[in-house]
């Protein structure tokens, strides 16, 4: 497990930006493996504050993708369950989940496995939690009736499948959280906790979010700084890569 600990918001996005894009380029991906983890609610497609207004005015529009690339959750799906059993059908077919990149809830929630979730559960229907309703509720101008209380969501066993895991947590409200995700045991009622037991998660997080931490651990993780910045540096290219695939083998033949 890796905790990454930056000083300021803006850098722990930037360093998992720069993360992230690294490990597009070296896994290469292709038309038979774009995923989008969308976790939606009921909402209209065109609703603004559905997952997928929210996917293609913040990400989709902006790069160079196919919609039919783009693979997300039907939240008015006639059948719900028969949504999430093809879901993971898709994802297994696709070879399997490379990174998944989440945030979680100040209570400790993956995806919207609320506390109390099975961490073996696959995608399915969930019911959402009182704390996450009133938090969604700030989209829906502090109107809690107008908050969808269930949704689509893939499950913590779904999550753990995949070959690596990113959780992004920031600001001093998500502090109790990473030290429940951290500092103790695995607990279906912290559901992050979960990713102890993953072969590769990087937790990365802003300094507001370890103020639970023990001293003694924040400085652990920040002494691997030197090594965990070379993860981000240097910040590998599509061209270069592109470049290597075209490129004869330099294999000496003087054998």
């Amino acid at each position: 497990m890796k905790l990454i600990i930056l000083d300021h918001y803006s850098q722990a996005s930037e360093w998992a930006a720069k993360y992230i894009r690294n490990r597009i380029i070296q896994f290469n991906p292709g038309p038979e493996k774009y995923f989008t983890l969308g976790l939606p609610t009921g909402l209209p497609r065109d609703h603004p504050e559905s997952y997928h207004s929210f996917m293609w005015n913040n990400f989709f529009k902006h790069i160079d993708i196919d919609p039919a690339n783009t693979h997300i959750l039907d939240g008015n799906a006639t059948d719900l369950q028969a949504e999430c059993d093809a879901f993971e059908e898709k994802i297994t077919a696709a070879g399997g989940i490379e990174l998944f990149v989440g945030g979680i809830g100040p209570d400790g929630h993956i995806a919207f496995n609320e506390p109390g979730s099975s961490l073996v559960s696959r995608t399915r229907v969930k019911t959402l939690a009182m704390d996450t309703i009133l938090a969604n509720a700030r989209f829906f101008d502090g109107d809690l009736s107008k908050v969808p209380t269930m949704a689509l969501t893939v499950g913590v066993g779904t999550v753990m499948d995949a070959r690596e895991v990113m959780i992004l947590i920031t600001g001093a409200h998500k502090a109790f959280a990473l030290y429940k995700a951290i500092e103790e045991g695995v607990s279906h009622m912290w559901t992050v906790s979960a990713f102890q037991q993953h072969p590769r998660t990087v937790f990365v997080c802003d300094e507001d979010a370890t103020l639970e931490l023990k001293v003694k651990t924040v400085k652990y993780f920040k002494g691997l700084m030197l090594v965990h910045s070379k993860l981000v540096d240097p910040l590998y290219s599509i061209k270069e890569k592109e470049t290597e695939k075209h490129e004869p083998s330099k294999k000496s033949y003087s054998d």
